[in-house]
């Protein structure tokens, strides 16, 4: 089987699953951080006249978060599955999204068609994300912005020291009588697939803010910290080890 059948065959089984994760987010205060901190970077103006894409759009957490922000709002995933998720999550929404199945490294529209494109734990999950990054680029109009929130999720498998700190993780959880976010999934299915994809083995973010250098993004700058912003108490117990990163740049 193809890594990317692998991953799409992955996700499928999880779309439920993730679906409730994003359902949980939806209906706390997370719903609110997020907004806000997604507004925080993006194109100033009227939302109606902003033109975003979600890539990686999994259960439809930020398509909906926008969405009812007013903007104009195109999502994709490459998992039949997930998008029947997000369309069942977006309720009265749903019609005001555009909704495409679509590979993140081969995305099908014209160039400088966005205004922004934003994305969530997706490009860690890729075969080729330096070819993701070339493509958010070609879709994005001149001085297009391009959030990415990521992690350095699963480097424990080629690294001790974090290794040790996941550890910690597994233990704080159980400590607090917690849901492990991880022991809860298919993890030996997901290691096998970070073993392969590149980026589990690479330190990020700095590979990310030299590769969008090299594309030509504008103004590349990284916010370390961004997991304070919009992180609940039981994903920081989770991931303490593997703190979520904002990756931005312009076109």
């Amino acid at each position: 089987m193809e890594l990317i059948d692998k991953i799409e065959a992955y996700w499928t089984g999880r779309a439920e699953g993730y679906s409730e994760v994003n359902q949980g987010e939806l209906a706390t205060d997370q719903k609110q951080k997020w907004t806000e901190n997604l507004k925080k970077h993006l194109p100033k103006g009227e939302p109606k006249n902003i033109k975003i894409l979600d890539v990686g759009t999994g259960p439809g957490f930020f398509a909906i978060l926008l969405a009812g922000e007013g903007y104009q709002v195109t999502a994709v995933d490459y998992t039949e599955e997930m998008l029947k998720e997000a369309r069942k999550n977006a309720g009265a929404l749903a019609e005001q999204i555009i909704w495409k199945q679509m590979d993140a490294q081969k995305l099908e529209f014209p160039g400088a068609t966005f205004d922004a494109v934003v994305s969530r734990n997706l490009t860690w999950n890729l075969e080729k994300p330096e070819k993701a990054y070339e493509e958010w680029m070609r879709v994005l109009k001149p001085e297009g912005k391009m959030l990415n929130y990521d992690a350095n999720w699963y480097h424990y498998l080629f690294d001790q020291e974090k290794r040790r700190a996941y550890e910690e993780d597994r233990k704080r959880v159980e400590s607090l009588q917690m849901e492990d976010h991880y022991t809860c999934t298919d993890i030996d299915s997901m290691e096998e697939i970070a073993r392969e994809v590149p980026l589990s083995r690479i330190a990020r973010p700095q590979w990310d803010i030299e590769t969008i250098k090299a594309l030509g993004y504008k103004a590349p700058l990284v916010e370390n910290e961004v997991w304070k912003e919009v992180w609940s108490q039981e994903e920081r117990a989770n991931y303490h080890s593997t703190p979520m990163f904002l990756v931005v740049g312009e076109k």
